[in-house]
């Protein structure tokens, strides 16, 4: 088997700046994330692949930034799609990154974190996963984290609903929710709040909803605006966090033996093994139900309901 650096020179990438630190505190140079990558390039193109890619990219002595618009000097061959995007309200041509060539590229750009979007270029109104982002409130939080994710798992399961279970990388986990093409984004955006108000209510103790920081009392955040034209960390995707740790797909089973920094662009190749553990668990795509979309039409959007009372809050202290 060969390495990162030859199999890239063997693809046309030229690679650069091989034995500088990764960032500060990430105990790995770029050489490793290059090894990294090119050990998990066919299991994490399959997560890449066809989806509008933002990365996060850092520069050696300078803060992290996402890259969302490719840069003029982006080779011919990467492939890309110009889309609209909502939240800058311009359009921007974005990477698809289908090839292992063109992974290794942005490797070697110091592009350490893979975002892609949550629907493919050939179908953009339809999102291919419902998703919940747990957010525990620090580092040392993870335990309620994975009970937070036991209560999100208990509503799936009683709505009929099969996911899988990741590290986010960071602190939190990601459980993902394979859906049909029947469903529209604003029926998954209505079963994503419902289900995490559900959560809440079922283990208000460990979760809340609550879109503020300050608002949360040390609870695990459900975060159910992953939705429409969101992003989120692919599995197998490193993050800008000490350490250098990865997205990590797991088996429900394994969450009381495990921490995100269990698994980093140093360990996880050998940790991973020959297979891929996140397409291999991945359920078929499912159906949501009538009831439960209906029950998150009630419910506001998060971030518009944290808008509007940072806005009371404001007149109220006036």
């Amino acid at each position: 088997m060969t390495s990162g650096p030859e199999d890239a020179v063997s693809l046309g990438v030229q690679l650069t700046n091989l034995d500088e630190p990764l960032f500060d505190g990430a105990g790995a140079t770029k050489r490793d994330l290059i090894n990294y990558l090119d050990g998990v390039a066919d299991r994490m193109i399959l997560e890449l692949a066809d989806r509008p890619l933002s990365v996060i990219r850092v520069h050696r002595g300078q803060e992290a930034f996402m890259q969302k618009n490719l840069p003029s000097y982006t080779p011919s061959w990467v492939q890309r799609v110009t889309m609209w995007a909502e939240s800058s309200k311009r359009d921007v041509t974005y990477a698809l990154c289908n090839d292992q060539r063109t992974l290794l590229w942005f490797g070697n750009q110091r592009a350490v974190e893979y975002h892609p979007a949550l629907v493919r270029v050939d179908n953009p109104d339809h999102m291919t996963h419902m998703v919940l982002d747990l957010d525990p409130p620090h580092g040392d939080a993870f335990a309620d984290a994975v009970r937070a994710a036991r209560a999100v798992r208990q509503v799936l399961i009683d709505e009929g609903l099969d996911a899988v279970i990741k590290t986010s990388g960071a602190k939190g986990l990601h459980i993902f929710v394979p859906i049909d093409s029947s469903v529209s984004m604003d029926a998954v955006a209505a079963a994503t709040r419902a289900i995490a108000a559900r959560a809440e209510r079922m283990d208000p103790g460990t979760v809340t909803t609550a879109f503020v920081k300050d608002d949360r009392a040390g609870k695990v955040f459900v975060d159910s605006t992953r939705v429409g034209g969101a992003t989120v960390a692919a599995a197998y995707s490193p993050r800008v966090r000490p350490g250098a740790p990865v997205s990590f797909p797991l088996d429900w089973g394994e969450l009381d033996n495990v921490a995100p920094a269990d698994f980093t662009v140093l360990t996880a190749v050998r940790q991973l093994g020959d297979g891929d553990r996140w397409a291999t668990r991945m359920p078929l795509p499912q159906r949501l139900g009538t009831e439960l979309i209906e029950a998150g039409r009630s419910i506001p959007v998060a971030r518009v309901q944290a808008m509007h009372e940072g806005k009371r809050r404001a007149q109220g202290s006036r």
